[in-house]
C-alpha cells in the first residue's frame, strides 16, 4: 500500500513562513492529483492546494498569492511554502495522494497522517 508522510510543520509568527514536505512511499503504481488540506479545531477538513500530474494547480481563496505548492514527480513529493502566515492559518495540515498502490487497483485518495501548523506570536 502506499504511505504518506508528511514534515514541515511548527509554530511561527505571523507574517512568517513554512515549507511542508509530504513523500509518498510503498507500493506506488501511479499518483495523479496531489493535495494539502487542513482542519482547524471545530471546523471541517478544507482543500488548501491541489496539483495535478501535469503541474495544473489551484488553491483555496483564503491562501491564494500566499501559498505555493509544488511537485517532484521523480520523489514522489508535493510541498506546500506558505508565506505572510496569519493566525487563521493555523490548523493541523493533512497531505493527499489519487492514485494506485498497483496496476489492478482503482484510484483512491490516500491520506498522511498530518502535521500540526501553529502561527501565533
Amino acid at each position: 500500500q502506499m504511505q504518506l508522510g508528511e514534515s514541515g510543520g511548527g509554530l511561527v509568527q505571523p507574517g512568517g513562513s513554512l515549507r511542508l514536505s509530504c513523500a509518498a512511499s510503498g507500493s506506488i503504481f501511479s499518483i495523479n492529483a496531489m493535495a494539502w488540506y487542513r482542519q482547524a479545531p471545530g471546523k471541517q477538513r478544507e482543500l488548501v492546494a491541489k496539483i495535478t500530474s501535469d503541474g495544473s494547480t489551484n488553491y483555496a481563496p483564503s491562501v491564494k498569492g500566499r501559498f505555493t505548492i509544488s511537485r517532484d514527480n521523480a520523489k514522489n513529493t508535493v510541498y506546500l511554502q506558505m508565506n505572510s502566515l496569519k493566525p487563521e492559518d493555523t490548523a493541523v495540515y493533512y497531505c493527499n495522494a489519487e492514485g494506485r498502490s498497483r496496476w489492478y487497483d482503482r484510484p483512491h485518495d490516500y491520506w498522511g497522517q498530518g502535521t500540526q501548523v501553529t502561527v501565533s506570536l
